[in-house]
């Protein structure tokens, strides 16, 4: 064990010497590096850590980016002609707004679960009647100004141009119906006041036509945009013109029998639309084949929805009275 030991101790002299000779050894070499080395590059440092990306699975820097960059093309994209209308060069007014619907639907009801329902019948006619003026006034203007200037109703191109017909009657009556989106609105909020049940079919229509038509309005103001907003606003005199006559109260329940009749109406207009704009798609029509996709995709799930509300309503509703 002593042996072993001073054997040990006995080495530990050579040990140092040989650390000693390869630190010199290597010092020689950073020695020899540190001259043979490329010249530093001159770029000040912030420049140099600007290339790095310290996040390459997260690419954080590059989203945003990108993001930004699909925002400025939303704005500097659309029409001149009607981005300095109302709430059209930019979403986010629209956003906000459908924000404070969808907060309004979801907090209404539990605010009013305490209150007594609102009796409403002045505000609901004047509101239903101001609807029918104002449908009946669109379907006008579309109908006569696709007349006049000689629209196609099979393919329809936009006609971006400053023309009277172009600009100040078919760009305007397409924005005015994007508008009476907004001001539907109201009809959920009459609903909730009055404690009637929101459905999703409800929600869903009334705020989707919102970022519908305003992409419309925004990108698209005429073209084959105009067969929808004029089908959709000759729907719309029957359908506010029955409201008001409900807002009169029960003594007008009799003569609402047409109620059936009137989703037959709108579901009827669906398939109109949905025809319409896949006929596009198997044709050469200049026309945004995005627009006409979305709208057929859209179509057919306010078609479904509102075959489930008939079926729902009018056919298993009607037996479990029978029964």
């Amino acid at each position: 064990m002593l042996g072993a030991a001073a054997c040990f101790l006995g080495e530990l002299p050579s040990a140092f010497e040989n650390i000693s000779l390869l630190k010199e050894r290597r010092e020689e070499e950073d020695h020899h590096n540190m001259c043979s080395r490329e010249p530093l590059s001159k770029e000040p440092p912030h420049s140099r850590l600007s290339q790095v990306n310290f996040f390459p699975e997260l690419g954080m820097a590059s989203t945003w980016q990108k993001t930004q960059e699909f925002y400025n093309w939303v704005l500097e994209n659309g029409d001149p002609r009607t981005d300095p209308w109302p709430l059209v060069y930019s979403p986010l007014p629209i956003t906000l707004l459908f924000t404070s619907y969808l907060c309004m639907v979801a907090l209404g009801p539990s605010c009013m679960r305490r209150r007594r329902r609102l009796e409403l019948r002045a505000p609901l006619l004047t509101y239903n009647l101001a609807m029918v003026a104002l449908s009946s006034y669109m379907f006008h203007e579309f109908l006569v100004t696709s007349v006049l200037a000689n629209y196609s109703y099979l393919c329809q191109p936009v006609d971006y141009s400053w023309s009277e017909l172009g600009m100040r009657q078919m760009a305007r009556v397409c924005w005015w119906f994007f508008f009476s989106k907004v001001i539907e609105l109201l009809d959920t909020v009459f609903l909730i006041l009055c404690k009637k049940q929101v459905t999703f079919l409800h929600v869903y229509h009334h705020g989707s036509m919102l970022f519908n038509w305003w992409s419309g309005v925004k990108y698209v103001p005429g073209g084959q945009a105009f067969f929808i907003g004029m089908l959709n606003s000759f729907v719309h005199i029957f359908m506010y013109g029955y409201y008001a006559l409900a807002s009169l109260g029960p003594r007008m329940r009799r003569h609402l029998w047409w109620k059936r009749y009137l989703t037959i109406l709108q579901m009827c207009q669906f398939v109109a639309i949905a025809a319409h704009s896949s006929y596009n798609l198997f044709t050469e029509c200049p026309f945004p084949d995005g627009f006409n996709t979305a709208v057929f995709l859209y179509i057919l799930s306010l078609l479904a929805l509102f075959l489930r509300f008939y079926y729902r309503t009018y056919v298993r509703g009607k037996r479990e009275k029978l029964t």
